[in-house]
């Protein structure tokens, strides 16, 4: 048995054309225009490569943009007067600082100035403690990503065994929260693993659903995976590899090659969830813009 592919590149565009519409059909009816800032600090690469992306669909998708580059230099007093101006700047629905911050700057206290309106990353406490009470709250972007993999996939996670591989504040916590909501699309049998978890291929095992978080290069092989499971993979690695004009390869947490031979469905790296990542923080701008419109 070899597993499907779950598309990731294809369902988010499938995505992003119903968001699209949306949005124009916000626009012609209302006058507002989705508005998305992503503040960068510093020049890492890879952070670098994700707010381009970023900007471009937005740009393509016909919104307001900004891309905020600031040094890597710049004092917590400078990137906080930013997001303050931001937070009054009507035009601006969504606002997101690129994740890690350079140097000694406290990445929780400026997350938690951003006005949790406009927090389309999820990741202020207020919309964090939001989603724990099941609350209606903007979702972290690759944790909406991976329920909406499941939802258009045709996977139904009711009453499934759901084992989340991992327990960060931006993936593993998050997604261990929603998959466990009443309602579909969830109703989950939740458990998180780590690495203080004792024999966690054991508890994997027991997965209808796994969902590999753990920030480990091809950590998940066939002992962690139950015959016919649905393997979802959130880990993006470099991998040196001298064959590849980069020097390196990316990977996911999931040996991919072994996996794909014992799980029902699978996700590629890349193309998998990486690609949802985007659609997501579109859809939380677009749902910021409809609540400054007026529009339910």
């Amino acid at each position: 048995m070899t597993a499907t592919l779950i598309d990731g590149k294809a369902i988010r565009d499938e995505i992003l054309e119903e968001t699209e519409r949306e949005a124009k059909a916000l626009t012609e009816k209302t006058g507002v225009v989705p508005g998305l800032v992503v503040i960068l600090v510093g020049e890492d690469p890879a952070s670098q490569s994700y707010v381009t992306s970023k900007k471009k669909t937005c740009l393509k998708m016909g919104w307001h943009s900004e891309l905020i580059e600031m040094p890597a230099t710049a004092k917590l007093e400078e990137v906080a007067a930013e997001i303050d101006r931001l937070n009054a700047d009507e035009k601006v629905h969504g606002i997101l600082l690129q994740l890690p911050l350079p140097g000694d700057l406290d990445e929780q206290a400026l997350l938690e100035r951003i006005d949790p309106a406009k927090d389309v990353d999820g990741f202020h406490p207020t919309n964090f403690g939001r989603l724990a009470l099941g609350l209606p709250s903007f979702i972290p972007c690759t944790p909406k990503g991976v329920v909406e993999l499941l939802k258009r996939t045709g996977v139904n996670p009711r009453g499934k065994r759901l084992v989340v591989a991992g327990r960060s504040n931006i993936v593993g916590k998050p997604l261990a929260l929603l998959m466990a909501r009443k309602g579909p699309g969830y109703d989950a049998t939740v458990t998180v693993v780590h690495s203080r978890t004792p024999d966690m291929p054991e508890v994997c095992r027991e997965a209808d659903i796994l969902i590999a978080a753990i920030g480990r290069a091809e950590m998940i092989t066939t002992d962690y995976v139950k015959p016919g499971a649905v393997v979802i993979d959130v880990g993006v690695n470099r991998a040196d590899d001298p064959s590849h004009p980069k020097g390196y390869r990316l990977t996911g947490d999931v040996d991919f090659e072994s996996v794909k031979e014992v799980a029902s469905a699978i996700t590629p790296v890349p193309g998998g969830v990486g690609p949802m990542t985007i659609a997501m923080l579109m859809t939380n701008t677009l749902e910021s813009a409809k609540r400054a419109a007026g529009v339910a």
